[in-house]
């Protein structure tokens, strides 16, 4: 059971290198060599030799006494503390939990200034609030109902929240942000309803960072995506007017996406552009 971990090093193999017996280390929930092409771009759970921790085999779970890591170089992380230092209690959620919500708030390129969401108040949901807050979001709006985790989410940085479920909760994320819904959406749910909310109330041109893992596959090909951290993003075109001659039809084609196929255009006075 289990798949994270800290502890201290009681031994290492003849190839371990960077890693010493005493050393305080810090392990997330998979193990990965380090060096291969997508460790050297920050993948590690897509590493060639990917392992994961709990999922039986000879990769026992972290709720242990002890615990055998192989590819110990590329997975443990030495931390710069003692046992008995005040922080351990913090650290341990960066073998997971904060990770995870960092990177949701990575793929959903939280920055400052802007407006986010976060769906579900779990630890990872919890964790995406601080991680938000420390990327400089200047809305952070927690959807959840449990009231101690709320007042967490609060402590961390949360400045709304929204506890309705559904086209309710929908709605109150839009009137909180002046109808336009949130640049960033963090879901850290995995279910249906919490990606249909996710997509509901991101803005044109938002994003979101699925982390929650999915318990359905009603989206085809959804599992195989969130495994290889693959983003998926697209949309209609977008084309500013660079004259006042164009301006008036591409005005109309903004309030009436039809008129892209019924005006007559002039491509040359018209430039692609990527919206501000």
């Amino acid at each position: 059971m289990g798949h994270e971990a800290i502890g201290i090093v009681e031994a290492v193999g003849s190839d371990v290198r960077m890693l010493k017996a005493g050393d305080l280390v810090v392990m997330p929930f998979a193990s990965s060599d380090g060096t291969c092409a997508f460790c050297h771009e920050g993948l590690p759970t897509a590493c060639v030799h990917v392992q994961f921790f709990g999922n039986g085999g000879d990769m026992d779970g972290a709720q242990a006494e002890a615990l055998r890591i192989p590819q110990a170089d590329g997975t443990l992380f030495v931390l710069p503390v003692g046992p008995d230092e005040a922080l351990m209690p913090s650290l341990l959620t960066l073998s997971d939990v904060m990770g995870t919500g960092h990177h949701a708030a990575i793929v959903a390129k939280v920055q400052r200034g802007h407006r986010v969401a976060v769906v579900g108040d779990g630890a990872v949901g919890l964790c995406g609030v601080l991680a938000a807050k420390r990327l400089g979001a200047e809305q952070i709006i927690i959807l959840g109902r449990h009231k101690d985790r709320i007042a967490l989410a609060k402590d961390f940085g949360a400045t709304d929240v929204v506890s309705e479920r559904g086209q309710e909760g929908k709605a109150r994320v839009m009137a909180l942000t002046g109808g336009f819904g949130v640049h960033s959406v963090l879901e850290c749910v995995g279910t249906e309803q919490a990606m249909d909310t996710a997509v509901a109330i991101a803005r044109p041109g938002g994003a979101i960072g699925r982390v929650g893992v999915p318990h359905y596959e009603s989206i085809p090909g959804s599992l195989p995506a969130f495994y290889k951290n693959v983003s998926v993003g697209g949309a209609p075109p977008r084309f500013v007017p660079t004259s006042p001659g164009c301006f008036p039809t591409c005005s109309r084609a903004a309030y009436s996406p039809a008129a892209f196929s019924t005006e007559p255009w002039d491509w040359t006075q018209c430039r692609t552009a990527t919206a501000p």
